[in-house]
């Protein structure tokens, strides 16, 4: 192979291998349990809450494990990607596309670190944080989604680093 060819050769993505992770909490986060039984509003901005409470669970796992911290940036970086994706085709123009970015990842900043003290401290408290961050439909039950989530939780903090790479998680 030519030095040319090597140099526009197509590099890897490297965040391709965590596209199954990814897809796989979004698949969580769209089970109709969280919806029907615990009363988030399917809506753009319920199922944008739903998904951050996903993704802000598995990052907190990833967090505990020194080998799950540079896959934990690129599933962070694949949430950026598929947000930037979500917004433009919402008909966010490239001038603001920045902002709501910026905007959406200050969120899921606020509520890793709300659903991390949460989790720390007590169903209450979990309570709390999801009655604050997660848009309920009415006749919702935040008590519902936080002990949902707090199973969840519980059921990865005992899933070995790979299988989390491997996206094996949830049910």
């Amino acid at each position: 192979m030519s030095l040319f060819a090597k140099w526009l050769r197509p590099r890897a993505d490297p965040r391709d291998a965590m596209r199954p992770l990814w897809h796989r909490i979004v698949e969580i986060a769209r089970e109709k349990e969280w919806y029907r039984d615990c009363g988030i509003a399917d809506t753009v901005g319920g199922r944008f809450d739903a998904i951050t409470l996903i993704l802000a669970l598995v990052l907190i796992r990833m967090e505990r494990d020194e080998e799950l911290i540079e896959p934990l940036v690129r599933l962070t970086e694949l949430f950026v990607d598929d947000m930037d994706g979500q917004l433009r085709q919402g008909g966010v123009g490239d001038l603001m596309v920045g902002k709501h970015i910026g905007q959406l990842m200050s969120t899921l900043g606020g509520r890793l670190g709300a659903y991390r003290d949460a989790q720390a401290e007590s169903e209450e408290a979990m309570i709390a944080a999801v009655a604050r961050n997660v848009t309920m439909r009415e006749g919702g039950d935040p008590a519902l989604v936080a002990r949902r989530a707090r199973a969840f939780a519980a059921g990865l903090a005992l899933v070995p680093a790979h299988r989390v790479l491997a996206a094996e998680i949830g049910r």
